[in-house]
This record gives structure tokens, C-alpha cells and sequence, in this order.
């Protein structure tokens, strides 16, 4: 199924580089400079930490403690994730079961994840259908047959789950979603305002004239295309769409090609800090032979934390700065001292004795090392005079009546 899905985006891809020539796709390179590249590095900030802010909501609603720094370096990974690996869901997927195990349950971690993108989608697909109500010269029968199969999937899907699984899901949406509304719908527009924003600077980018008035709702359409997991990288159904809408409108759809391929190569531009993020962790949660360890105070909180438990260390670096020798030979003196070997005590004084009674048996020898001294557990080196029944019980003959 997951091949299917990937040969159908590769397939959607192949037909527009057939029938519009590698143009189209070349367009949406040329057209990006320094400014659009910087615009779409604040736009993604600030729909990164809006999407992050509505995850941390929904997890808090069901009982998942998510820390917004947390939520934002993981939200800032998985978008990176979903534009560079196939499917476009791999990186939601990576932040889902991450965060499950952190918080000890990866069940309500998945679902945290799939009702908070959810939630975006819903007033993403609310847009579409406001595009559709007012707009439908603009949504060609292409568009709508794909919409309605999708709708259909997702309702085989719902009837054929478990009862028992529907109970569990029905009451997080209550709890994380429906109860929460006005939140969750708040961050969800302004992550989705960010988006539209985004495909507006890559269509002036790439020379669309037309006014807002008329890209607006064809981004809406290219962006709702973006939901369908059909895609190569956030590749294919957006473009198809774009193209199609774009024809419909009279815009050409070579243009509504370079404008879809410009709005992915910025959005993946957007996500590079996330990159960032997911290297400068695997830096620091697998260190070299030669890492020096250091608290996961105020870095931690600032990336997410850098893994799921033990020491943290940074990286080895030629440019790194060493320990002073001083330091250096006082630690090494302060370990020496306390690894220096005790004196093991008398046999006497820790062996039983066989044979005698019962209260020199139970009784500590006098010439024990105080009350409550443990034995050290270091041992005699090999020239060192050992008594020849160390180590053994000491049997004594039975008193004569």
C-alpha cells in the first residue's frame, strides 16, 4: 500500500514533466532569491511555533506533559522529516512515538499527534469547501473525483474500526479536541494563515500578477491537495492541483506548476532549522571516544532534549577548549586518593566458626574495625602473605565432656 502511494505521486510527477516540459518545474527554482528565501524562514517559525503550541494543548487536554521547547524542536524536526522523506508523514510518525516514550505511553502519544494534525486539516478542508461553495468553476471534476475517494477511504476506514477503538478515539476528541475548541481552532488558523502566506510570496516569486482576490482561492486548493498522502517528498497531488486550478482560472497551468514547485522548495527551506536540530541532538546523544560530559541544563530545554536517558556529552571538536592542566592533575590526584586499596580485616573477625556455640557465632570479634565498618572489597596483590585457610570456615574439635 505505502508502494502504491509513492508510484501514484512519482506517476503525477511524470505526467506534468510529460505534457508541460521541464520548464515548469525549472521556473520554480529560478524565481528564488535572498528575500523570498528569508521571508520563508520567518514564516516558518512562526507557523512552526503555532503548530507546536496547538500540539503541547492537545497533549496537556489528554494528560501528556509536553514542554513548549520540547514541542517546538520536535515539531521543527518532523516538518524536515515530512519534506525530505517519502509520504510526507514519516517525521509525524518519528514525533509521535518519540514523545510516547518519553511520557510512557506511545498509544496516547500517536494519538496526540494524528487529533492535533487533524484539527489543522479540519479548517484547511473548511476552506476547500468554502472554495468549492463559492468558487466551483474553479475545482475541475479531476480535483473532485480525488476529493470524493478520499472522503470515501476515510469513512470505510471509520466504520471498519474496532468498536472499542472507536470508544477510545470518540472520547480523546471530546476531551483534547471538542473541549478545547477555541485554542486548538486559534493556533490552527494562524498555522494555516502562515501556509497561504507562503504559497502568496512564491507566486509573486514566480511572476503570477494576478491579484489575491484570484490566487487566494487556488491556494487554498493546491494546500488542501497537500493532505493526501500520495505525494514524493510533499510532491504531486499539489502540483496536479495547482495545474489544474490555474488552467481553470485562465492563469496557464505551466504557471500553476512553477508556482507549486516554488511554495515546496520554500517550505523545505522553512524547515532547515529543524535539520539543524535532529543533527546537533545525534551529535550530542552518541558522543565520541573522546566526548567530555555536561548537564542538560538550559540546552536541553532550548532543543528538546538530547535523547531519551543517560549522560549527555558534546561532541569532540579540534576547536573545543580543554581542561585546564590544573583541574586536570587535581582531578586526577582526588581520584587516585579515593581508589587507594584499604586493609582487608582478619579472617578472625568475618569467617564463621564451626562447632562452637551459638553466641560465638552470632557475636562480632572484637578486633573489628569499629561498629558498622564494611570490609573493603579489594583483595591482597599475589606476593602478599595470605593465611593458607582465608576464605574458609574454621573447624574446631569438639570440647572432651
Amino acid at each position: 500500500m505505502r508502494w502504491l502511494r509513492l508510484l501514484a505521486g512519482v506517476a503525477v510527477i511524470a505526467a506534468l514533466w510529460w505534457r508541460l516540459g521541464t520548464g515548469a518545474f525549472a521556473g520554480g527554482l529560478r524565481a528564488l532569491g535572498p528575500v523570498p528565501i528569508t521571508i520563508a524562514l520567518v514564516i516558518g517559525l512562526v507557523t512552526t511555533l503555532a503548530s507546536a503550541a496547538r500540539w503541547r494543548l492537545v497533549a496537556a487536554r489528554l494528560g501528556l506533559r509536553l514542554p513548549f521547547r520540547e514541542a517546538a524542536g520536535d515539531y521543527y524536526g518532523a516538518q524536515f522529516l515530512n519534506g525530505v522523506l517519502p509520504a510526507g508523514v514519516l517525521g509525524d510518525v518519528h514525533r509521535a512515538v518519540r514523545h510516547g516514550r518519553r511520557t510512557g505511553d506511545v498509544g496516547r502519544g500517536v494519538r496526540a499527534v494524528v487529533l492535533e494534525r487533524a484539527a489543522g486539516q479540519t479548517v484547511v478542508v473548511a476552506a476547500g469547501l468554502a472554495v468549492v461553495v463559492f468558487r466551483p468553476e474553479l475545482l475541475p471534476r479531476q480535483v473532485l473525483l480525488c476529493l470524493g475517494i478520499v472522503t470515501v477511504a476515510l469513512a470505510v476506514a471509520a466504520v471498519t474500526t474496532r468498536q472499542r477503538l472507536r470508544r477510545v478515539w470518540a472520547a480523546d476528541i471530546r476531551t483534547g479536541v471538542l473541549e478545547a475548541w477555541p485554542g486548538v481552532a486559534g493556533w490552527s488558523l494562524l498555522a494555516v494563515a502562515g501556509h497561504l502566506t507562503l504559497f502568496a510570496v512564491a507566486a509573486r516569486a514566480a511572476g503570477a500578477t494576478a491579484p489575491l482576490s484570484v490566487l487566494l482561492p487556488l491556494l487554498v486548493l493546491a494546500l488542501l491537495a497537500m493532505g493526501m498522502p500520495l505525494n514524493v517528498g510533499g510532491f504531486g497531488p499539489r502540483e496536479g492541483t495547482a495545474a489544474l486550478s490555474f488552467a481553470a482560472a485562465g492563469l496557464g497551468a505551466e504557471q500553476g506548476v512553477t508556482v507549486a514547485v516554488g511554495y515546496g522548495v520554500l517550505a523545505l527551506v522553512s524547515t532547515l532549522p529543524g535539520g539543524a536540530v535532529l543533527a546537533l541532538r545525534r551529535m550530542i546523544r552518541r558522543p565520541g571516544p573522546d566526548a567530555r560530559p555536561v548537564s542538560s541544563g538550559r540546552w536541553r530545554r532550548l532543543f528538546g532534549g538530547f535523547g531519551d536517558g543517560g549522560a549527555r556529552h558534546w561532541p569532540s571538536f579540534p576547536f573545543w577548549p580543554r581542561r585546564p592542566a590544573r583541574l586536570r592533575s587535581r582531578r586526577s590526584a582526588g581520584q587516585a586518593t579515593s581508589c587507594t586499596p584499604q586493609p582487608a580485616p582478619s579472617a578472625a573477625a568475618s569467617l564463621p566458626v564451626i562447632g562452637s556455640s551459638k553466641a560465638s557465632r552470632t557475636r562480632p570479634h572484637p578486633s573489628a574495625s569499629g561498629a558498622g565498618s564494611r570490609p573493603s572489597p579489594s583483595s591482597p596483590g599475589r606476593g602478599s602473605a595470605t593465611p593458607r585457610n582465608q576464605g574458609h570456615a574454621v573447624r574446631r574439635p569438639p570440647a572432651e565432656p
